[in-house]
């Protein structure tokens, strides 16, 4: 497959710049677990009957000046990531660290006002983060009056430049519409420049284009690499698109019920998934190279629904559903095994000390192994 384009910048060409450290976001063993309460008194009480596992311990770090794909199926746990990193929900467990910093315990009123000017959110839906009662103007200038950032010429030159960066130029056509007037790529614009006029140094992206037409897409998409040059944005991108992240990608990391199964520079991850439900999601994602005469696109189609949260099955959590699960998937939590080139999965099958066996052909899973020790007897 070759991508539609590539990402504009390379991660590695803003990891030693010199304006800070490599790393600007880091997640140790992160952990979001919801309460779920049988009864009203159990609420009271505050006597949790379970747990929704919505993040069950994951590691990741966001380098500076890279787009990080954040993939998975709805319900992975690739939202609350996001709003974690944000601060809009508390983590149960685990470690943000933020430039060096401990950012976990970090809630204070002014704490929080200085953290959000350096990661901003771009919501989903549009037409929802807006609010209908108010100017363009006024939605993009609302975050500099809360941090009581500039004033007066200095506020409205800041609000103009953050609206024609986002791509609605002159900003003076623009600026006393209200939402109802614009159309839904103008309105993700807009949300854009509400992010930007910030000048923040990373962006949390959940599921930005979902909602807009592909045409329009491929713009936003441009739009966003483009900000990325020329303002040095940092970007978690959060998508269920595999095929998008990897348009948009450095690296993509694949989410399933709470926990990271594969991650990996983008290219790796696509060309060469190791985890059968990467295998499974490339399997059917679009492709613009076309199957060989007389043959057919081999898809893997997974079986049932993603398993509730509040009941992860014991062992491999994606065990019920994958097509080569074996007996100590059933039993033992595989960890991440690197795999080298920046490239880790988390399968009993890509363990060290295993030696590949393919099968037969026409079968849904590329690759099984068999333990070294069996194999030489």
């Amino acid at each position: 497959m070759t991508a539609p384009f590539a990402p504009v910048t390379p991660a590695a060409a803003h990891a030693s710049d010199g304006d800070g450290p490599a790393t600007l976001v880091e997640l140790s063993d992160l952990k979001v677990h919801f309460p779920v309460y049988g009864s009203v008194i159990d609420m009271l009480r505050r006597r949790p009957a379970g747990f929704v596992r919505a993040v069950d311990g994951i590691d990741l770090t966001l380098v500076r000046g890279e787009v990080l794909a954040l993939v998975g199926e709805s319900g992975s746990g690739k939202t609350t990531t996001g709003r974690v990193i944000v601060k809009l929900t508390r983590q149960t467990g685990g470690r943000i660290v933020f430039e060096g910093k401990d950012v976990s315990g970090l809630w204070s009123q002014n704490e929080l006002r200085a953290y959000r000017r350096r990661i901003q959110l771009i919501f989903q839906d549009p037409y929802e983060t807006l609010d209908p009662k108010q100017t363009i103007y006024d939605f993009v200038a609302e975050p500099l009056v809360v941090n009581r950032i500039d004033s007066g010429e200095g506020r409205r030159a800041r609000v103009i430049s953050a609206i024609e960066d986002a791509g609605l130029r002159p900003a003076s056509d623009f600026m006393n519409r209200f939402p109802h007037e614009l159309s839904g790529g103008q309105r993700q614009r807009v949300v854009i420049a509400g992010a930007l006029v910030m000048d923040p140094d990373v962006i949390v992206a959940d599921e930005p284009v979902s909602m807009l037409d592909v045409s329009i897409r491929t713009e936003l998409l441009r739009l966003m690499l483009d900000l990325r040059r020329e303002r040095g944005l940092t970007y978690l991108f959060i998508t269920h698109d595999l095929s998008l992240a990897w348009v948009i990608a450095d690296r993509i990391a694949v989410m399933y019920l709470g926990k990271i199964m594969e991650i990996g520079p983008a290219e790796a991850v696509i060309r060469s998934p190791r985890n059968p439900y990467t295998k499974a999601l490339v399997s059917v994602a679009p492709s613009p190279d076309p199957p060989d005469a007389g043959t057919r696109a081999q898809r893997t189609i997974l079986e049932g629904e993603t398993p509730d949260a509040a009941h992860v099955p014991t062992g491999c959590r994606f065990h019920p559903r994958c097509p080569v699960a074996f007996d100590r998937c059933k039993a033992e939590e595989p960890p991440l095994f690197d795999l080298g080139g920046g490239q880790a999965a988390a399968c009993w099958l890509v363990e060290p000390g295993q030696l590949p066996v393919v099968d037969p052909p026409g079968t849904a899973a590329a690759t099984t192994t068999t333990p070294v020790t069996d194999a030489v007897s």
